[in-house]
């Protein structure tokens, strides 16, 4: 059984986002970065800290993916198209990245509910501002279901991951 301070760690976990991007992502992270904050999320920028035309994604991304699955927090990396940026993430054992980058939020429900993702990649040339901050928003309070069947293959990939 789980006493309260236990409880209130989690919760503290559950509410912790760890932001990461590269030059194409970075104005949009800058944005993400204060809308979730000032929806009561524990924000982490692991950077870049400026805007620097020549930085290269998985600079950020590789230690921003470390510490999601460290804190067992959730992520949000930004990019042109979020793919290398999902790409990146994805190394990281423990990682499970998905991209966005449509207006279709059911993709958003699915990642959380049936794959349990930890870290959204959203390729910010595809979204707007505006939906850049529903899909995060919606991507953040969106819950794994715990179906047996989606435990199972969680699973399967966690064995795979720790054998190779």
């Amino acid at each position: 059984m789980q006493g309260k301070r236990g409880q209130k760690r989690f919760a503290l976990r559950a509410k912790a986002v760890v932001l990461a991007s590269d030059h194409a992502g970075f104005a949009l992270k800058e944005a993400l970065k204060g809308f979730l904050a000032g929806k009561g999320f524990s924000v982490e920028d692991r950077g870049p800290k400026i805007y620097d035309k020549d930085d290269d994604y998985p600079d950020f991304v590789i230690p921003a993916a470390q510490r999601v699955a460290s804190l067992g927090a959730k992520g949000i990396f930004i990019g042109k198209t979020g793919q290398g940026e999902a790409f990146a993430a994805n190394k990281v054992k423990g990682i499970r990245a998905i991209v966005y980058y449509c207006n279709n939020h059911q993709i958003i429900k699915f990642s959380r509910e049936h794959n349990d993702a930890n870290v959204l990649s959203i390729g910010g040339e595809f979204v707007t501002g505006s939906d850049a901050k529903r899909a995060a928003l919606l991507w953040l309070t969106s819950g794994f279901t715990k179906a047996e069947r989606h435990v199972r293959r969680l699973r399967k990939i966690a064995r795979y991951e720790s054998r190779h």
